[in-house]
């Protein structure tokens, strides 16, 4: 018997037709390398092929009795690929609007819950910025059932290293095991509720140790940023269940030479590149606030985590994006170290905390609980928890090739909760790092404003970068030359 675990659960629990808890993905393929080229019928053929061994794909949700434990997940025995791979083509000429268009309207379509917890949709008559005639697969998953890392390598079983070879084969061979009768569920659920109080004094020391342990850091000036300390924006309200999608392109290889230059990471390049770019964004709408924008980013622990069971694997830090700091440089310096104190905090909290606690989410309680928090629109009302979403998820250094078709373009595309309409994710791929930003369509209506401006920030900080290692002679001779010009 295949469990959720609590935090797995909580993403089914925390979903209203509002607040849509599946991720996202753009693939932008060139058809042109599949060996014996493009049908649908023979795409959809080999997707159905290659996911049948794989669980993730086809399995569905059971309901235990009276909601006492979490729903446990079994192998869907009517599994039909026709229910999860649909066709379409875009009215020519199709570019990158109307993909934005048509993909934000699939986004913010819940999923059956009857079936297996995924879709895909294959998207004709692209014309792009990687090619013409390019194929898009717009692909949901319920974060019950991935997270970005796992997502990342759910997407592997798809691909392959080269056009004509085999796709990557599944970890773990697919074990159709004995689905349990009501009266069994029953019992396990019983059993689960009645030891689960002793589970949480288990729970109640390291948590206070924590709580005393984050004072003493707060008061040492070494705290990763605080929740609720966040500044509001216009996207920081009540969401509804409308989307706004956006995607931009950046080169991995500016990117790592300002970490190299600078001494940071790369994400710290990316968070301050989002920096920039939100406060570019708030300030041509006279929105910025005097204090800098905080975001959650999340993290994986998979490396670190006790748990073998469960799909999300992964704690949250939080991050200021120095949207108070106009110089790029000065702003990645300042993150630099606000990071640096933030992954110090994060690692003294254990990596199980986060699923420790989330086995104690009930169904109901949740589902009640997100509900009136949403129709009396207190994320209106309390102070900012955070304003934002912010990921990065590691991706191949290599090309792959999805059913044969070149990958172009990868773009991950997470949630959005209410108190924070905004959601950037960015995967690197292949040289290049695509940046997707999904939003709640009333709260940033022209979410293509903002990604347009990541490719824009990332060529300032580079400036920036390379103008600080500049021999004062030269920084004195581009002045001397800018002056003369602006005579």
């Amino acid at each position: 018997m295949d469990r959720l675990s609590g935090l797995d659960a909580s993403f089914l629990y925390l979903e209203t037709p509002a607040q849509l808890m599946h991720v996202c993905g753009v693939i932008v393929l060139d058809p042109s390398t599949m060996p014996g080229g493009y049908s649908f019928d023979a795409f959809r053929g080999e997707i159905d092929r290659r996911v049948r061994d794989v669980p993730e794909f086809t399995r569905r949700l059971r309901k235990v009795p009276l909601g006492l434990d979490h729903p446990i997940w079994v192998h869907d025995r009517h599994f039909d690929i026709d229910r999860h791979v649909h066709r379409l083509a875009l009215p020519s000429p199709a570019g990158p609007a109307e993909l934005a268009e048509l993909t934000s309207h699939f986004a913010g379509l819940p999923l059956d819950r009857s079936r297996p917890l995924w879709e895909m949709w294959v998207i004709e008559g692209y014309d792009g910025a990687h090619a013409h005639d390019s194929v898009v697969v717009f692909m949901k998953m319920h974060h019950a059932t991935v997270d970005g890392v796992s997502g990342s390598n759910l997407l592997s079983h798809l691909c392959s290293l080269e056009a004509d070879e085999p796709p990557m084969e599944p970890s773990e061979p697919l074990v159709i095991g004995r689905e349990p009768g009501q009266s069994e569920l029953f019992g396990r659920a019983l059993i689960t509720t009645v030891t689960r109080p002793l589970s949480a004094v288990r729970l109640v020391t390291p948590s206070a140790q924590l709580i005393t342990k984050t004072v003493g850091r707060a008061r040492a000036g070494t705290a990763m940023a605080a929740p609720f300390s966040a500044p509001r924006t216009s996207f920081n309200g009540t969401i509804t269940g409308q989307r706004a999608i956006a995607l931009a392109d950046m080169d991995i290889e500016d990117i790592r030479q300002i970490k190299n230059a600078t001494g940071t990471t790369v994400n710290d390049v990316v968070l301050a590149i989002a920096g920039g770019a939100l406060r570019s964004y708030l300030l041509d709408r006279d929105e910025l606030p005097s204090s800098s924008l905080l975001a959650t980013v999340p993290v994986s622990v998979r490396a670190e985590t006790k748990r073998s069971s469960g799909a999300n694997k992964v704690s949250a830090l939080f991050a200021k994006l120095g949207t108070d700091t106009e110089d790029p440089l000065e702003r990645l310096q300042d993150m630099a170290v606000h990071n640096k104190f933030a992954k110090e905090h994060h690692q003294a909290i254990s990596a199980d905390s986060l699923q420790d606690w989330a086995e104690f989410a009930a169904p109901r309680t949740f589902g009640l609980a997100v509900r009136a928090y949403a129709g009396l629109k207190l994320p209106e009302k309390h102070p900012v928890v955070h304003n934002l979403v912010i990921s990065n998820v590691p991706g191949p250094p290599v090309p792959l090739y999805f059913m044969g078709a070149r990958i172009d373009g990868l773009y991950p595309l997470g949630p959005v909760f209410h108190g924070a309409g905004v959601n950037i994710t960015v995967m690197s791929n292949n040289g290049q790092v695509h940046v997707g930003i999904i939003a709640c369509k009333e709260s940033m209506p022209d979410v293509g404003d903002l990604v347009r401006r990541f490719p824009v920030e990332l060529a300032a900080l580079k400036a920036a970068v390379v103008t600080a290692q500049a021999p004062p002679s030269s920084i004195k001779r581009a002045r001397k030359k800018k002056a003369a010009s602006g005579r």
